[in-house]
C-alpha cells in the first residue's frame, strides 16, 4: 500500500489514500497486514471515544449497538477510521476486533472447520478463546459477538487476549488442513499456510496490545 503521506507530483501537497476496503471472504485480506506508520489524531480520538462510551455505560443496548457498529455503518466506514492505524495501537486493535468479527459472521462455516482442526492441538488457546462446544458455525458467531462485547462491557485486555487465542486456534487449523491438502491442491494449501502465518502475526499484535492496555500504554 502506498504511503499516505506521499507527495502529489504537481503541487507537493500530501496525497491521502483511501484504505483498501476489507472483503471478509477469509482472514487473509487483513490479518497481520502491515500498517502505515502515520496515524491521524482523529483515528485515536474516535477509538478512545468509542471505548469510553461503552465502558461508561451499563446499558446492554449501548454495548449491542457498538458491537453491531460495522453492520450498521458498513465495514468500509470502520476501515476509513482505523484500518491504516498501527496494529499495536488502540485504533489498530479495535480494527482487528471488528474485522475478525466480520470475517467470522460472513464465513462462520469455514471458520468453524478451521477452529475444529486446530482446537485439539492449541488446547490452551482453545480454552482462552471460549468457544462453546461443539464449535459449529453458530458457536463461532456467538463467540465473535461475545469477544467484541467484552471490549466494551468487560476487561478490554481480556477481549484482546480472547481474540488473539481465537486467531491462534484458527491459524493452527489452517496449517493442519494445508498439510493435508498439500499434495492434492498445492495452491489451496499455499493460501492457507500464508493466511495461517498472517493470523499468528495478528495474534501477536493483539497480545501486545492487551499487555499495553494493562500498563496504561495503549493509545
Amino acid at each position: 500500500m502506498s504511503d499516505p503521506a506521499a507527495s502529489n507530483g504537481s503541487s507537493g501537497a500530501p496525497r491521502h489514500h483511501r484504505p483498501k476496503p476489507f472483503a471478509p471472504i477469509d482472514f487473509e485480506p487483513f490479518a497481520g497486514g502491515a500498517d502505515p506508520a502515520r496515524v491521524s489524531e482523529a483515528a485515536h480520538l474516535a477509538a478512545q471515544a468509542l471505548v469510553r462510551r461503552g465502558r461508561d455505560s451499563d446499558d446492554p443496548k449501548v454495548t449491542k449497538r457498538l458491537v453491531k457498529l460495522a453492520d450498521e455503518q458498513g465495514l468500509d466506514a470502520i476501515a476509513e477510521m482505523w484500518a491504516e492505524s498501527p496494529a499495536r495501537s488502540l485504533p489498530g486493535a479495535l480494527w482487528r476486533l471488528y474485522a475478525l468479527r466480520a470475517a467470522t459472521m460472513q464465513n462462520s462455516e469455514r471458520i468453524s472447520v478451521y477452529f475444529k482442526a486446530g482446537r485439539d492441538t492449541a488446547q490452551v488457546s482453545h480454552v482462552v478463546a471460549g468457544a462453546a462446544e461443539p464449535p459449529g458455525a453458530d458457536e463461532m458467531k456467538q463467540m465473535a459477538d461475545a469477544i467484541l462485547s467484552g471490549a466494551f462491557d468487560g476487561d478490554f485486555d481480556v477481549a484482546l487476549e480472547r481474540s488473539a487465542a481465537f486467531c491462534r486456534v484458527v491459524a493452527l487449523g489452517q496449517a493442519t488442513i494445508a498439510d493435508s491438502a498439500e499434495h492434492a491442491n498445492e495452491g489451496h494449501a499455499s493460501k492457507l499456510t500464508r493466511s495461517s502465518h498472517q493470523l499468528v502475526k495478528t495474534a501477536e499484535d493483539l497480545e501486545h496490545a492487551a499487555n499495553a492496555w494493562r500498563l496504561g500504554e495503549l493509545d
